[in-house]
């Protein structure tokens, strides 16, 4: 049976990147495997510390953060995964700080100073990334998003598996419009795109979930390129 471990790296448990997440564990489940999810704003962690005890000559080989804190019980669970699908809302053009500093800590232990193997990572650990944004698609292609969740998908490639992602834009960002001053928007718009979209790109989680649990293998046509199609 395949674990599988989801990372939500937003603050809300409830909303649009939890839900999506919890589709793509959802999609896991559906192949039998077993999940478990993990909200990092209800930890008290920090980022890499600088410490450096990771690539000690005694210590470099082990794939382990010598800082001790509550995300070290996570950190241990991720590696002995099969599978890690994160979750993060979009925060001024990239993850929240949360995702970035688990990021920090999960790939840094993980990557050797090593032109001859960059990774020290005892297992092949397989990543989704779901992404949910306030922007439209076509904002997220003009603002050159998808180099950024490349470089993503490519320090991720420290833990040996594939990786990739799915989105969801142009996001319901709260929950009555009437209580806030948001005047760019549309409400009505973001009520269709919410009864409309979300739903489609909650099934693109629950299908990548699937996918990665199954086999470990991404499809050969990113799920990006696939929705595009349709």
């Amino acid at each position: 049976m395949k674990k599988v471990i989801g990372i939500n790296g937003g603050p809300r448990k409830n909303w649009n990147t939890a839900a999506m997440l919890r589709r793509a564990l959802d999609g896991a489940e559906s192949v039998g495997a077993e999940t478990e999810m993990v909200h990092l704003y209800d930890l008290d962690f920090k980022g890499c510390r600088s410490c450096f005890a990771c690539k000690r000559i005694t210590n470099y080989a082990d794939a382990k953060c010598a800082a001790r804190d509550e995300l070290s019980p996570v950190l241990d669970r991720v590696m002995s995964s099969d599978v890690v699908i994160m979750g993060s809302p979009i925060y001024l053009s990239d993850v929240t700080g949360e995702m970035r500093s688990f990021w920090e800590r999960l790939i840094f232990m993980n990557l050797a100073y090593d032109t001859a193997a960059m990774s020290v990572c005892p297992r092949r650990i397989s990543c989704g990334i779901v992404y949910t944004m306030n922007i439209s698609g076509e904002m997220l292609a003009a603002w050159g998003y998808s180099a950024l969740f490349e470089s993503h998908v490519r320090f991720l490639s420290v833990l040996g598996g594939p990786a990739e992602y799915v989105t969801s834009c142009d996001t319901y960002q709260f929950d009555d419009y009437s209580r806030y001053y948001a005047p760019m928007f549309d409400v009505e718009h973001k009520k269709r795109m919410r009864d409309s979209m979300f739903p489609i790109d909650c099934d693109r989680a629950y299908r990548m979930g699937a996918r990665l649990a199954e086999d470990g293998e991404s499809a050969d046509v990113p799920e990006e390129a696939q929705a595009e199609a349709l």
